[in-house]
């Protein structure tokens, strides 16, 4: 039930703040939803910061849609995953290693 009352809340949105449980974000691709936890993460990070410093200035609606045009279609949260995967993948080469035999991946 809490699933389907939180996915309705969701409804067509990118994130969900969960009281006192964190967030959740949802993609059409693991990197997608990847990337928009972080961005999601970050943007709490930053509202925080704003209202311990004092009164937040919001931004106007017309700057929330130029800015959701330019970096909130579905393409751009996978595009910019890129990068952390490219590090990730680097810094922790096994974290891909699959087993020879079944073909999935080892933990």
């Amino acid at each position: 039930e809490e699933g389907e009352r939180m996915a309705q809340t969701l409804g067509k949105n990118k994130a969900l703040i969960l009281q006192n449980h964190g967030l959740l974000t949802v993609g059409g691709s693991v990197d997608e939803a990847a990337f928009w936890f972080i961005a999601m993460d970050r943007s709490c990070q930053a509202q925080l910061l704003a209202e311990a410093a004092g009164t937040p200035v919001p931004i106007s609606d017309v700057v929330a849609a130029d800015t959701f045009k330019t970096v909130g279609a579905p393409i751009s949260g996978w595009f910019n995953f890129q990068p952390y995967y490219q590090m990730i993948t680097k810094e922790q080469p096994d974290i891909l290693d699959v087993d020879e035999e079944d073909g999935k991946l080892v933990l």
